[in-house]
């Protein structure tokens, strides 16, 4: 094996086998392979693409240049992910309703990436929390919580922590190829027996078309069954934040309320996707089934009580699910911002919220940048509400006037008013796989 001969492959047009594959990945991983071979053969994939069997190939060989976790549990190993969007906390409310329901739920997570949200980000906004822990701390918060949402450490998948670093400054980040083995070499190290992928479609997601949200669903949910998993795709709408909160504090806030029983998009999208789980592990014996049970424990209780007993092995106060509305953090300025006419919400601009989430302190805009857990927009306006002029279309929190000044403008034009009420899409597009 050498890398010249692959990256030449490659370029070819010629399909590699999963030895050459296998080489390749355990070079990035040990560092065998150059920046320079690394940043070829990411473009090699990019012009040229790989059929569904290097797809595969590819993905499980940078998978297996890490630990892949293997379970002696008395339940099914479940997981999720989402493709990212704004107001995105799903994963907050299903971890712990599939909990709740007897599986277990090993959930690898990242950090905010763009204009979206990091799920790891919104839980370290709860005061004493730790989102990285070692294997022995996971094992042990699936046994006593059932779920266990957690940072990847460095013996996961190391060759795509490589190689995402080098996309990220050759412009490949966009090849579905890559895009395909990025996520599942991280989620299959994580061996579940089911995945469900959240494919964001909308103007506060990556994918803005049906066809682009189309092809990622397709070629994620084939390479994932091809390597031995169920797996199944849902195309769910992002054309609105989906929470009313976006901003980690505030998206905790947003979790917790549908935990307590609040209901909204937020919970309909968790009932969606931990339905159709349900139905691939046989816990529910169809989708509609399974979707009642997710909203049966959420509304009992357990699910919310799973949910803080994990919370409090990463670090969480004692009796979080009691004291959650004055622990989480908040912004020492609040600002409404009112429409400037009357008319009907006809279309919000996600990217443009995410952005200004990020600009308030929300996110990162380097990668050493330290996060304000307690910014971001709060109660925010839906598609075809109907606003009077002076109405607020949302709240902001900042740390300062003029970050919230600037926030107040950004949300002005992110927000457009109309004479009639437009059509409301509708929350599940489509399902794949």
């Amino acid at each position: 094996m050498e890398a010249r001969a692959i990256i030449a492959a490659l370029r070819q047009g010629q399909q590699l086998d999963a030895a050459s594959l296998r080489w390749f990945s355990q070079g990035l991983a040990d560092h065998t392979v150059t920046d320079a071979q690394a940043g070829a053969f990411a473009m090699a994939v990019c012009w040229r693409g790989l059929d569904t069997q290097a797809r595969k190939d590819l993905t499980l060989a940078m998978r297996d240049t890490g630990d892949v976790l293997a379970w002696d549990l008395d339940g099914p190993v479940l997981d999720k992910h989402s493709t990212g969007g704004v107001g995105d906390c799903v994963s907050l409310v299903l971890a712990p309703a599939l909990a709740a329901l007897g599986a277990y739920v090993p959930m690898i997570s990242g950090r905010g990436l763009g204009h979206t949200g990091g799920t790891l980000d919104k839980l370290e906004a709860v005061p004493g929390l730790s989102t990285q822990v070692d294997e022995a701390t996971l094992r042990d918060l699936l046994r006593t919580s059932g779920c266990a949402i957690v940072g990847a450490s460095g013996r996961i998948a190391p060759a795509d922590k490589r190689l995402y670093a080098i996309r990220d400054v050759t412009a490949t980040v966009e090849s579905l190829d890559l895009i395909t083995a990025s996520i599942l070499s991280k989620k299959l190290a994580a061996s579940p027996d089911a995945l469900i992928l959240d494919v964001k479609l909308g103007s506060g997601a990556f994918m803005k078309s049906q066809a682009e949200a189309q092809a990622l669903a397709r070629s994620l949910t084939e390479t994932a069954q091809a390597a031995g998993c169920a797996c199944s795709a849902m195309i769910t709408d992002m054309n609105q934040p989906l929470a009313p909160n976006l901003g980690n504090a505030l998206e905790m806030r947003s979790a917790m309320a549908v935990l307590s029983g609040q209901g909204g998009a937020l919970l309909e999208c968790a009932a969606l996707l931990g339905g159709r789980l349900l139905v691939d592990c046989r816990l529910a014996e169809d989708e509609e089934a399974g979707q009642e049970k997710i909203r049966q424990v959420i509304a009992d209780g357990t699910a919310m009580e799973r949910f803080c007993r994990m919370l409090t092995q990463m670090g969480a106060p004692v009796g979080f699910e009691k004291t959650w509305q004055d622990i989480l953090p908040r912004a020492p300025i609040t600002r409404p911002v009112p429409a400037p006419d009357d008319g009907y919400v006809t279309a919000i601009e996600g990217e443009v919220l995410g952005h200004s989430v990020v600009r308030l302190g929300g996110g990162r805009l380097v990668e050493s940048d330290t996060i304000d857990p307690s910014v971001g927009l709060a109660d925010m306006c839906r598609l075809g509400q109907r606003v009077s002029a002076g109405d607020p279309l949302c709240v902001v929190h900042a740390s300062d006037e003029a970050a919230a000044e600037q926030a107040v403008q950004t949300v002005l034009s992110a927000i457009t008013l109309g004479e009639d009420a437009p059509e409301l899409p509708p929350l599940l597009h489509e399902r794949i796989g």
